[in-house]
């Protein structure tokens, strides 16, 4: 597949390095010379230097070969006008990234197929995240039916230091579930029966989306009823999670230190406690009196402060801490050691175009922030490689795992001896040099 990517920011460089991993042709246009000729010594991608939503340099990229293109730059504007262009250009399917309400409105006529806003994915992300105290990833699959839990592995838990084979025989009374990955220092390794969890290992276990809390037990976390959110910083980002917190009724308090804008974020939510301080400040966050009830939502712009915050409200007494950043080498690195989850719109954002460029007999994705593994949910086709099969039968590629299955309206966790029937659709744990391999598998 050729696909044009506009913009070669966070999310368009993020986007271009896996699609190009995967051996799919990527052209990036980049309005930037030093930043496109970054792009073009890092990736093995084509760089066209010019303006994405510009006829003529979307010509240079040879857009009327191209399946698709993707419109990430800063600029709404140009997102959308890129699309509108490529679309008259034989284009037939078009993403843009547009975070104007207004805008987005008034796109449908302008040939934009699907619209990505990273704040709004960030904050359900964040809202998801703070309601499961110590948990780094909640992805629900098969119409919610299957959760894909991650946490890091603490002393205590059930899984550290046993071996995957042994891990069920110890924990039948936790009802289905399958380890589907294991994360250790950035990489996921084999996830077969002689494979040993060790202490701060990040784990992803699939269960049903009815046994969450045998699936917290198993990563060693306690079960806490979060009750107040402290939001840190007043970003979009923030605005959204404290609208989304109040909607379900969950208090909310919201810090930042510039005044001005605490009286309109009083005025514009007020139905959350504004507090007008520094939110890296020991002292404001000790006003407050935190507890396991608390967790604490750090989402202003700024990493360092973001950090901080989690590390000082973690210290003081909150159960779960939640950090925003942007620079996506800190997303996934830092759990573990006193912050339990982060998030990073570009990566929402990324997560949610890969889910439409893989389209056909893959119904969703999703990505992980610290492996480049993905989450297929991947329709078997009859007469395919997998169709008729044991699931132990199956040559899965590489560090594939199936961690789950959804058959005629009802999901499960599979074991071993579980026969794979026609369409069938898989949950497969996958690196992405193995996912044709896996869709080979189930197509004919």
């Amino acid at each position: 597949m050729r696909i044009v990517i506009v913009g070669a920011g966070a999310v368009g460089s993020y986007l271009a390095m896996r699609l190009s991993s995967e051996g799919q042709d990527v052209v990036v246009i980049e309005s930037d010379e030093r930043r496109a000729a970054e792009v073009q010594e890092e990736l093995d991608v084509l760089v066209v230097v010019g303006n994405g939503a510009s006829p003529n340099t979307l010509k240079q990229s040879d857009i009327g070969l191209a399946d698709m293109l993707i419109a990430v730059s800063d600029s709404d504007g140009v997102n959308a006008l890129a699309c509108h262009t490529a679309r008259n250009l034989g284009v037939e399917r078009t993403v843009a990234r547009i975070a104007d309400s207004d805008l987005r409105a008034g796109v449908a006529d302008l040939g934009v197929d699907v619209i990505i806003d990273p704040d709004e994915m960030a904050a359900q992300e964040v809202v998801g995240l703070v309601g499961q105290s110590g948990v780094s990833d909640i992805i629900e699959f098969a119409d919610g039916q299957l959760t894909l839990l991650g946490g890091i592995a603490r002393r205590g838990s059930p899984l550290v230091g046993h071996t995957i084979a042994d891990l069920r025989a110890f924990n039948q009374d936790l009802g289905d579930w399958a380890v589907a990955a294991v994360v250790r220092g950035g990489d996921a390794i084999p996830v077969r029966g002689p494979t040993t969890v060790r202490e701060n290992d990040h784990v992803l276990v699939m269960v049903g989306s009815d046994n969450l809390a045998g699936a917290r037990r198993l990563l060693g976390l306690d079960d806490v009823s979060v009750e107040r959110v402290i939001v840190l910083g007043s970003t979009r980002i923030a605005e959204r999670t404290v609208d989304l917190l109040a909607a379900r009724r969950i208090e909310v308090v919201l810090i930042d230190p510039d005044e001005e804008r605490c009286r309109y974020l009083a005025e514009h939510h007020p139905r959350a406690l504004v507090i007008n301080g520094d939110t890296t400040d020991p002292s404001v966050l000790a006003n407050l009196g935190l507890d396991d009830t608390d967790a604490i939502a750090a989402l202003s712009g700024w990493d360092d402060a973001n950090l901080a915050g989690c590390f000082v409200g973690k210290a003081l007494g909150a159960s779960t801490a939640v950090a925003r950043f942007q620079r996506l080498s800190y997303v996934g690195l830092l759990i573990g050691t006193g912050i339990d989850a982060s998030v990073s719109p570009r990566l929402s954002a990324a997560n949610a175009i890969l889910r439409f460029v893989r389209r056909g007999r893959i119904h969703s994705v999703a990505t992980f922030k610290d492996t480049r593994a993905e989450a297929l949910d991947i329709e078997v086709e009859p007469g395919s490689s997998a169709a008729g099969y044991l699931l132990q039968e199956i040559d899965l590629p590489g560090n594939a795992v199936v961690g789950g299955v959804a058959r005629n309206g009802r999901a499960f966790v599979p074991r071993g001896t579980t026969k794979i029937e026609p369409n069938d659709r898989l949950i497969v744990f996958v690196p992405p040099e193995a996912i044709h391999d896996v869709e080979a598998l189930c197509t004919t």
